[in-house]
């Protein structure tokens, strides 16, 4: 194929998703066609490093082998049969992941969000069934700035006027605080608070790491008041911070795991809410459900996740590249800031070299895909099977990239 060819055939590509794709993306204008491990190629031939593995989603890579070959052996078996028959994958899966948590039970979902919403309702379900609070009174204390999707009742407590405008009215029973105040934590807890939400780590609001002494301070509070902590480790989880959990960090372990994203290897969606069995217990039948949740081939992929991370491969490539990474950035010119842990990384850059977007756009001429979030920051995540000479290399591109301003 000629090159005029391919441009023709990228350009009508992104004309048809602009008539028949709803506009709640701004993507920018790549055209993927495949990808292997850390890169993406497009309909052109034109290979770019892949650092921003799907928002966290391709932790593994694209395409990593043992999760096709998974995927590919399940689609020869069953793939769906919903929750009203038993299937041969579900309790195994879920009997991993319970274990890498260290937790009893598992909630299988679909996406990042229905696992928030499910630990919405479990908690308010707890907090009545357990905790003794009226009905219909539970409140669910969450961090100002926070992003844990954009369901109605996610935006309800969400900072993001583009998330919030003009999609009213909105699910009460949460009070926002200050992220890292341990102290407005303490103060918004009251008698009828049955949970803590919180991002161990903000992905969404630029790779925000909270003070040391946070989540510590935030698990006390949450076990003196017997409120449930839920750490919602969506993004931050599944080795992408050098920890199978950011929580880890800090030593501190939630009463509830909100997993997605990497647990279905870059495949299809996975999500989960984890915790141990007088939480997740209040739960009976025809009071939640899915029909796609914990189905046999996501169940299958998911187990093969867990078994990659009991392996620490990847906790140990995230802390060792990452610091790789955590060290070049500052001293890229025009660099202002940098956040985050092993390879999830928060850049704010001078906003005199251009926005946010302005910049993803250079790089991704350069053969570099991130991308920006308020404004002037970029979020870079590759994946975790990334090379030190591939993140030297991109690292050199962004240096270009901020010293052009084309």
């Amino acid at each position: 194929m000629n090159v005029i060819a391919d441009h023709r055939a990228t350009a009508a590509a992104i004309e048809l998703d602009g008539r028949h794709v709803a506009h709640n993306y701004a993507p920018l204008p790549v055209v993927a066609a495949s990808a292997t491990g850390a890169w993406i190629t497009d309909v052109e031939g034109n290979r770019y490093l892949d650092f921003l593995a799907a928002y966290s989603a391709v932790n593994f890579g694209h395409r990593h082998p043992l999760i096709i070959a998974a995927a590919h052996a399940q689609l020869d078996r069953l793939t769906l049969v919903s929750r009203a028959f038993h299937s041969d994958r579900l309790g195994p899966f879920c009997a991993a992941l319970a274990q890498l948590c260290d937790k009893d039970m598992v909630l299988p979902m679909n996406s990042g969000a229905e696992a928030v919403e499910s630990a919405i309702k479990v908690a308010r379900k707890w907090g009545t069934d357990v905790k003794g609070v009226p009905p219909g009174r539970a409140e669910i204390v969450v961090a100002h700035n926070n992003f844990h999707g954009r369901t109605t009742t996610i935006v309800s407590f969400s900072d993001d006027p583009a998330a919030r405008d003009g999609f009213g009215p909105f699910t009460p029973g949460f009070r926002a605080v200050p992220f890292g105040d341990a102290d407005a934590v303490a103060d918004a807890i009251g008698e009828n608070t049955v949970a803590v939400l919180v991002e161990p780590i903000q992905g969404e609001a630029g790779i925000i790491v909270p003070p040391d002494d946070f989540l510590p301070r935030v698990r006390q509070l949450c076990t003196q008041n017997n409120v449930l902590l839920i750490a919602d480790e969506i993004q931050s989880g599944l080795a992408r911070t050098g920890q199978t959990f950011a929580c880890a960090h800090w030593d501190v372990v939630p009463d509830v795991y909100l997993l997605g994203k990497a647990l279905g290897g870059g495949v299809l969606p996975l999500s989960a809410v984890v915790a141990d069995s007088d939480v997740l217990g209040v739960l009976h039948p025809g009071e939640h459900g899915s029909t796609f949740g914990g189905n046999p081939l996501a169940a299958a992929v998911g187990s093969t996740v867990v078994s990659m991370l009991r392996t620490g491969e990847y906790q140990s490539r995230s802390t060792e590249l990452g610091a790789r990474l955590h060290a070049r950035l500052p001293e890229i010119p025009g660099v202002t800031a940098v956040r985050g842990k092993g390879l999830w990384a928060g850049v704010d850059i001078d906003p005199a070299l251009g926005t946010g977007k302005q910049v993803s756009r250079r790089l991704a001429e350069r053969g570099v895909l991130v991308k920006d979030t308020h404004g002037h920051t970029l979020r870079l995540a590759p994946p975790l099977v990334v090379t030190a000479d591939e993140i030297d290399w991109a690292l050199d591109r962004f240096a270009d990239a901020l010293a052009s301003t084309s």
